[in-house]
C-alpha cells in the first residue's frame, strides 16, 4: 500500500481498562468508527495515545491489532518519539516488522538539540528504513522547530515526505508551497487551525478531536476539498469550542471525555495522568454537554462525501 499524505489521520487514544491494562475491545469499538467514517490512516503512539506510558510489549500489541483492524483498508502509521538515534532507528525497524507503512517522527526527546543535530537525527533514520516519514514540526511544545532550509536538506531522502506542521503559524504552509511545491505535503496538526491551514493549501489534518468526533471531522476535510465552504464553516464553527479542547495540556483527559460522550471510549488514562477533577472537569464537561446538545443541528451536512 503506498502512503498518501492526504486527507483525515486520527492521532488516536490508547484505551484502558479500569485495573489498567489494554482494553483492546473499546479500542476496537474507536478503530471501527474511523473506518466508518472515512479517515484515510491511523496513526498510533503520539500524545494523545499516551506511549511515554506504554510498555515495548504494549506498543507491538496495539501495532499489529490495528493493522489486523483496518486490514489493508487504509495505512497504520506509528509515531516515533526518542531519545536517542539508536533508539529512533530500533522503534522503525520494530513498525516495519509489525506491519506500519508510515513514520511520523518527532526530533530527539528531552534534549534541546541544534539544526545540524536534528537534521543528523532525521537522516539518521531515513536511512535505516524503506517506510515514508512525515516530520513532526512542533516549536511551541518541543522547542525546536524545522526550519525551510533543514527541510530543504531532509528532502534529498525520497521517503521524508511529509510534514505534521504544528507552528500554530498559517503562514507557515504558504512558505512551504512556495518553496517545495508538492514536494513536500503538509498535514495540519492543531486542530484549531485546520480548515483555516487546508482552505491555504495543507493536504490534511492530523487530527485530535476526531477520536470522539469522526464523521464531523471527515466531513470538514471533504466539504472544503469539494469547494463547499459554507457547509464546511458551519460544521467548524460548531466543533470549535470543542477543537479548543485539543490545545491543552490536558489534551489526552479532555478527549477521553468527548469520547466517552460519543460512545466510542472510557476515561481511563494511565498514571501519572488522572481523571479531571473539580471546576475544571465541569467547565470541559459543559464543553462537550453543549457540543452534543447542538450535534443534532448539523448532522446533515456531515453526509457530504467526495473522493480525495
Amino acid at each position: 500500500m503506498k502512503m498518501n499524505w492526504a486527507g483525515v489521520m486520527p492521532a488516536v487514544t490508547t484505551k484502558f481498562t479500569e485495573d489498567d491494562q489494554l482494553d483492546l475491545d473499546m479500542f476496537s469499538t474507536n478503530i471501527n468508527a474511523q473506518l466508518e467514517a472515512g479517515v484515510h490512516a491511523i496513526i498510533l503512539g503520539g500524545t494523545l495515545g499516551e506511549a511515554s506510558t506504554l510498555t515495548q510489549d504494549e506498543k507491538q500489541i496495539l501495532v499489529q491489532h490495528t493493522v489486523d483492524l483496518v486490514d489493508g483498508k487504509i495505512p497504520v502509521v506509528i509515531n516515533i518519539a526518542e531519545q536517542t538515534t539508536k533508539g529512533a532507528i530500533l522503534a522503525a525497524e520494530q513498525a516495519e516488522k509489525y506491519g506500519a507503512k508510515g513514520l511520523m517522527i518527532l526530533p530527539p526527546m528531552r534534549y534541546k538539540a541544534t539544526d545540524y543535530e536534528t537534521v543528523a537525527y532525521f537522516k539518521a533514520v531515513a536511512q535505516s528504513t524503506s517506510l515514508p516519514m512525515m516530520i513532526y514540526n512542533n516549536p511551541v511544545d518541543y522547542k525546536i522547530e524545522v526550519t525551510l532550509d533543514m527541510f530543504e536538506e531532509l528532502l534529498v531522502h525520497d521517503n521524508i515526505q511529509a510534514v505534521k506542521d504544528s507552528a500554530r503559524d498559517i503562514t507557515n504552509v504558504t512558505r512551504m508551497r512556495n518553496r517545495f511545491g508538492d514536494r513536500l505535503r503538509i498535514l495540519c496538526g492543531v486542530d484549531t487551525l485546520a480548515m483555516e491551514s487546508m482552505l491555504m493549501g495543507a493536504d490534511g489534518w492530523v487530527a485530535g478531536l476526531v477520536c470522539a468526533f469522526p464523521r464531523e471531522t471527515v466531513a470538514i476535510y471533504e466539504l472544503v476539498k469539494a469547494g463547499k465552504i459554507k457547509e464546511a464553516k458551519a460544521i467548524y464553527r460548531w466543533f470549535m469550542p470543542l477543537l479548543e479542547l485539543d490545545i491543552s495540556p490536558q489534551l489526552v483527559q479532555n478527549i477521553k471525555l468527548a469520547e466517552v460522550a460519543t460512545g466510542i471510549g472510557t476515561e481511563n488514562v494511565r498514571l501519572p495522568r488522572l481523571p479531571l477533577q473539580g471546576k475544571e472537569r465541569e467547565r470541559v464537561m459543559a464543553i462537550i454537554d453543549e457540543g452534543m446538545r447542538t450535534r443534532h443541528t448539523i448532522l446533515d451536512l456531515v453526509n457530504v462525501k467526495v473522493n480525495v
